[in-house]
């Protein structure tokens, strides 16, 4: 039987253990070779039973997967950019902070990679939604939007920046989560002077 309905701090608990637990064995071992006795030997559960529960299958707990996942990038993220003091910085930070997510939290963005590619052939659908109104590339577009309204970023397309940084983070956390020997502070610097330049306003003198 699954639990439905409202969770008690213990469920709650337990269904956290389970997604932490299926987070380091995605980016270990891959969508095709993450199976809930994988995932109940690594939570240091006794039996799968555990998972089914909570879970009714292995799609709905990948998604919960993700949930867990966009929450600790925000998490993370989130922080650094709300002590920015104007959208110049704003946009440094945001390049940065999801640099520096990569390094530190790899195990989520290779769980990140493996469901939005093979979780995605599997399921015929994509577990990311790229288009959505709390999508990265929506609300990056957004505050690019804000940055030019308040004259301090220059008149460049929102959207075409937004989909190419995001296109420029998204394969580089793709190399990295293959080789963490890349320096993701060079590509950071390389991309904040980049996109600096690309968002420079009229008369605005270049760092």
């Amino acid at each position: 039987m699954r639990v439905t309905g409202a969770l008690s701090p213990t469920a709650a608990q337990r269904r956290e253990q389970i997604v932490a637990a299926t987070i380091e064995v995605l980016a270990e071992n891959g969508y095709a070779h993450t199976s809930f006795a994988k995932i109940a030997q690594h939570a240091g559960l006794s039996s799968t039973r555990l998972i089914s529960y909570h879970f009714s299958g292995k799609d709905e707990l990948m998604r919960a997967v993700v949930v867990a996942a966009k929450d600790a990038a925000m998490e993370f993220i989130a922080p650094r950019l709300s002590a920015t003091s104007d959208r110049r910085e704003w946009l440094a930070t945001y390049i940065t902070a999801n640099m520096e997510f990569m390094r530190e939290r790899t195990a989520v963005l290779r769980a990140l990679i493996e469901l939005n590619s093979n979780a995605r052939a599997a399921v015929g659908e994509p577990f990311l939604d790229d288009t959505g109104a709390d999508s990265p590339l929506t609300a990056l577009e957004q505050a690019l939007r804000e940055g030019q309204s308040a004259e301090e970023l220059g008149d460049v397309d929102a959207h075409v920046l937004a989909v190419t940084l995001r296109a420029a983070i998204e394969t580089i956390g793709i190399r990295y989560a293959v080789d963490p020997t890349i320096d993701v502070n060079f590509y950071a610097t390389q991309l904040v002077t980049l996109f600096d330049r690309a968002t420079a306003s009229e008369g605005r003198e270049d760092r």
